[in-house]
């Protein structure tokens, strides 16, 4: 199976910290994958392998002062969809019996709540505020630890992770959404010969 977690510099990898900020085809990416304008967009937390934003960096607090808890959170609706097929097949309940099973699952759970939070509260502290998906105790949203693991890499959030690698390859179709204007540039590109590089 193919990695979903690319190393850096390649497509699909992490905008990470001190990236440049969000371009106008990115928001106008993440919106056409919402169906709405972005709400407390921060960065491109992870790429998809097609190129587009798969997961975004949100801020702790909305533009009118709303906590929004959710520092990652997951655009793809190709992934999205396949994320929803998990749940729906009962993953969440059979990861938080295991919860309650494994001492050493519960401790790394505990570890990405921690990892979640510190990176959240390196931006803005939200008192009384827990991660998100149901860490560290319970799972409750596979989207939100999908999206945790796509943005921090392997090995930070165990469930995700898992999550992760019983996906399918989403992005093998081709890209989930298409920008305005994309179809003219690729017949400007076949009209002209392909790139000008």
């Amino acid at each position: 199976m193919t990695s979903h977690n690319p190393a850096p510099g390649d497509p699909g990898a992490s905008a990470g910290p001190g990236a440049p900020g969000v371009t106008a085809d990115d928001t106008a990416a993440i919106a056409a994958q919402l169906g709405r304008v972005p709400r407390g967009l921060r960065a491109v937390a992870h790429r998809c392998p097609c190129g587009l934003p798969d997961v975004v960096e949100t801020q702790p607090r909305l533009e009118d002062g709303s906590p929004f808890p959710t520092l990652y959170y997951l655009t793809c609706p190709r992934a999205a969809s396949a994320i929803g097929t998990l749940e729906a097949d009962g993953l969440m309940k059979e990861q938080t019996a295991r919860l309650a099973e494994d001492p050493e699952l519960a401790a790394a759970y505990q570890r990405a709540h921690e990892d979640y939070i510190a990176k959240r509260d390196a931006i803005e502290v939200l008192e009384g505020f827990p991660s998100a998906g149901g860490m560290p105790d319970r799972v409750k949203c596979l989207h939100v630890l999908v999206g945790h693991s796509l943005a921090a890499g392997p090995g930070v959030n165990p469930l995700g992770d898992e999550a992760l690698d019983k996906l399918p390859e989403w992005w093998r179709k081709g890209c989930c959404v298409q920008l305005p204007g994309a179809d003219a540039e690729a017949d400007a590109a076949a009209a002209t010969g392909g790139d000008d590089q």
